[in-house]
């Protein structure tokens, strides 16, 4: 199964995330399959750019979004409203 996630990126101290998708079981910063978009929460608002295309695509490719991606579609209005 694959899930739509996010992985660290940036130096200590200063995060920045790439929103991949990435099966299940490689880990966190580990192999990817795509990358569709990034995330850096330190900007204010924080920084959500994502290929909306690309996220439609591989959620009707059957794959699950993590938590925090989730809540970020959900505002993009990607994923319907719960």
């Amino acid at each position: 199964m694959v899930r739509i996630r996010l992985r660290r990126v940036g130096a200590k101290k200063q995060p920045s995330y790439r929103i991949v998708v990435a099966d299940v079981r490689s880990p966190r910063d580990g192999a990817y399959v795509e990358q569709i978009g990034r995330y850096d929460p330190k900007t204010d608002p924080p920084t959500i750019v994502l290929d909306e295309e690309k996220a439609r695509k591989w959620l009707g490719k059957g794959a699950q979004p993590s938590g925090p991606v989730e809540r970020m579609l959900r505002s993009r209005g990607i994923l319907g409203e719960a």
